[in-house]
Formats: C-alpha cells, sequence, structure tokens
C-alpha cells in the first residue's frame, strides 16, 4: 500500500523501495509477490531501469504464468530496450490469455513493424535536410556540449567519412543517431541535459540502462533504486550499492579511471579524460576487493581515487 501510494506521487525511487521492503518480508504468498514484482517493475519501468523492470517482469510470470501485467510491462520493456522479436513473443503469449487485449494487438504490430524497419537498416534514420526546423538544432547541441565542458566523440556513419559531415547528427535528441540502446540525451524544461546511461557489469556479462539519467543526479542515488532488491544473477549477493566501485574507461589510452559514487554524472562527464561514445555515457561495475576485479585491473592501469 505504501508503494501504491509512493507511485500515485509519481515518487518512483521510494515506490521501488516499498516494493522491496515488501518482498523481503516473504509471506510466501504467490499472489501478493506476484503483484509487488509487477508494480516494482512499473516503478522501475518509469525511472527508465528497464532491465531491472524486466528481470521483475520475468520473476512475476514464473510466479504467475498468467499474469497479464506482468506480461504487458514485460513486452513493454523488450520494446524499451529494442529486443523486438522478444517483444513479440511476449505479446504473443499474452494474447492467449485475452486475445481482446487493445495494447498488446497494438504493440505486436509496433513490434512487428520496428523490427522490419531495423532489418533494412532504417530505424535509427536522423533528418539532415537543413532546410527544415531542425537547421540549428545541431549547432545548438555542440553549444549546450561545450557549455559544460562535455567531450563527444563523433563517428562518421559508413557512408560519409567525413567528421564535419557527422556533424549533422548532432541534435537536441540525440547528439548521436546511432548510440547503444536507441534511447536518446534530452534537454527537459529546466534546461537540464537526461542521458541515457549504460552500466556494465563484467564480471558477471551483464548490463543495465538508465533512460534518462538527470545530469544532476549522483550516482549513488541511482545505484540505491537499482540494487533496492538484489538482481537474480548475484547469487552471492554481493552487488550491495555500499560494496561497489565505479570506473570508466579511457579507450584511447587504454586506463581505467575510479568514479566517486556521490558525484554527478554531469562531473564524471566533465572529467578531463571522459569522452562520451556513440551518445550513451558508460560505467563498468565492480564488486570491492573482489577476486575478480584484482584480476581485471592486473594488466590495467588504474587511477584511484
Amino acid at each position: 500500500n505504501e508503494g501504491n501510494e509512493y507511485f500515485k506521487e509519481k515518487d518512483y525511487g521510494r515506490a521501488v523501495a516499498a516494493y522491496s521492503e515488501g518482498l523481503r518480508k516473504k509471506c510466501e504468498d504467490p499472489e501478493l509477490d506476484t503483484v509487488l514484482l509487477t508494480n516494482r517493475a512499473a516503478a522501475h519501468f518509469h525511472l527508465g531501469n528497464y532491465r531491472s523492470a524486466l528481470n521483475d517482469a520475468i520473476q512475476a510470470k514464473k510466479l504467475k504464468p498468467t499474469h497479464l501485467k506482468a506480461i504487458m510491462r514485460g513486452a513493454l520493456c523488450h520494446m524499451e530496450l529494442r529486443n523486438f522479436s522478444e517483444a513479440i513473443a511476449w505479446c504473443e503469449e499474452g494474447l492467449q490469455i485475452d486475445p481482446r487485449e487493445k495494447k498488446l494487438v497494438e504493440m505486436r504490430v509496433k513490434a512487428d513493424k520496428l523490427k522490419g524497419k531495423e532489418l533494412e537498416g532504417t530505424l535509427l534514420e536522423t533528418q539532415t535536410d537543413f532546410s527544415t526546423p531542425w537547421q540549428g538544432r545541431a549547432v545548438m547541441g555542440i553549444d549546450l556540449l561545450c557549455e559544460r565542458n562535455i567531450k563527444l566523440v563523433l563517428e562518421p556513419s559508413n557512408e560519409e567519412e567525413e567528421v564535419s559531415d557527422s556533424l549533422a547528427e548532432i541534435s537536441l535528441d540525440g547528439f548521436h543517431s546511432d548510440n547503444a540502446t536507441g534511447a536518446k540525451v534530452h534537454l527537459d524544461p529546466d534546461g537540464n541535459l537526461n542521458w541515457p546511461v549504460l552500466f556494465l557489469y563484467p564480471e558477471h556479462e551483464q548490463t543495465d540502462f538508465t533512460v534518462a539519467f538527470h545530469e544532476n543526479s549522483r550516482f549513488i542515488d541511482h545505484l540505491m533504486v537499482m540494487f533496492a532488491e538484489l538482481p537474480p544473477w548475484d547469487l552471492e549477493r554481493k552487488y550491495l550499492p555500499s560494496n561497489l566501485e565505479l570506473y570508466f574507461e579511457d579507450e584511447e589510452r587504454e586506463e581505467l579511471y575510479e568514479v566517486n559514487p556521490e558525484h554527478t554524472l554531469l562531473q564524471v562527464l566533465q572529467h578531463e579524460r571522459y569522452f562520451v561514445k556513440a551518445g550513451t555515457p558508460t560505467v563498468l561495475v565492480f564488486v570491492k576487493h573482489s577476486p575478480f576485479s584484482k584480476k581485471y585491473f592486473s594488466d590495467k592501469k588504474v587511477h584511484r581515487l
């Protein structure tokens, strides 16, 4: 009930924490646990934590395979993660339960269409006709980055090898059209940037994705939400926010820099050796002093805090 109240207030971070607390009670009522997981999936979804939301939807569906809300939430997550084949499969699974569910029918059609466009290689095409109202947006996008001292790696497309040509791909709706997830950085009404951020967990070959990381949000705040409940792949229960270290990689020098979790995204992006590649900031997450991290760092130059 507490989680539902927070959800209504759009305080999704506290909603996640409340639903997680409910799950920790281990009430052994599969019906209630299914609702808690599905609701937490919805809260994660609104925070842009699509992989965490998908994990919850999967667990809810395992507890109750006919729970339509969990299936719909899982299908939505796959859509946001651009897993269109999986989205189609989840939609079909839901339509077997209720063939008249309008949202699933519409999502199934959309997923099919997007999958087809992706195969044609046109899904992420951006408009580069400079005779349109988009004319000045590339310049505005560059200005926003320059103001913040953020360095962007521009990668020319296959057809256009000139860096100057690739500048046409920059806009306020996505500083680079070909980022890893299809999500784009955007400017909010207050003039702040919200970035898609990719979290990599090398030890388990897992990833997490936050679609809208506010530039003035701290990493620790996101970790607290993302790991309010331990992920299913963390069998040793090591991935606690206080037990994690964050790093970014300087690919040019092949060096790693430790990130202070108390720092905001903007502070990290302003580091002299941080270069945003493909429009998506990326951080590596390790368990402190773990045998894996020690081995991983053994042949690399690491700049510690």
